[in-house]
């Protein structure tokens, strides 16, 4: 019996660590999904000039299920379902910080705001921006990611020496 809860605890510390991991590699595919989306709109913007909501609707699953949901969201401001507010933008985002938050939202609301020029300049203004966020989260996946793991596992050791 008590090897059984000494394995449940390990377990648990493991979880916790794979839980810590996975918020830092979700940051990383999100940025980078951004980043990819930027690319997207400029693209469409200055080539094609076509509607928000069907480069939305044109991207790839990947791309949608990086995105968290945001792309959805907007998809429903557009469509005039919701209003375009910080709130409903990130109902099912936890991972970014406020200031991240802030940057994303202004992007959103920006977008087909002006003409193709101005559009295209502002693209590419975020674009860069969201590339050094990128950067960064892929820096801290790379640091703190395996470092989660590795952490859960040593607690889940030290909690079953300190047990026995």
């Amino acid at each position: 019996m008590k090897y059984l809860l000494l394995t449940a605890l390990v377990a648990i510390s493991v979880f916790v660590g794979f839980i810590f991991s996975k918020k830092y590699k979700t940051r990383a595919n999100f940025f980078q999904a951004l980043v990819m989306l930027c690319q997207k709109f400029d693209v469409e913007i200055n080539f094609s000039r076509e509607r928000l909501k069907n480069i939305f609707l044109g991207l790839d699953e990947k791309q949608k299920r990086q995105l968290q949901g945001i792309d959805k969201n907007y998809i429903a401001y557009i469509d005039q379902e919701i209003p375009l507010e910080k709130d409903s933008l990130f109902k099912s985002i936890k991972f970014l910080k406020e200031d991240e938050k802030d940057l994303i939202f202004m992007f959103f609301k920006n977008l087909g705001r002006s003409d193709v020029d101005s559009q295209s300049k502002e693209v590419k203004n975020f674009q860069a921006r969201f590339e050094t966020l990128s950067s960064n989260a892929l820096v801290e996946n790379k640091k703190y990611g395996s470092l989660s793991i590795k952490l859960g596992i040593i607690a889940g050791l030290v909690i079953v020496v300190l047990l026995i």
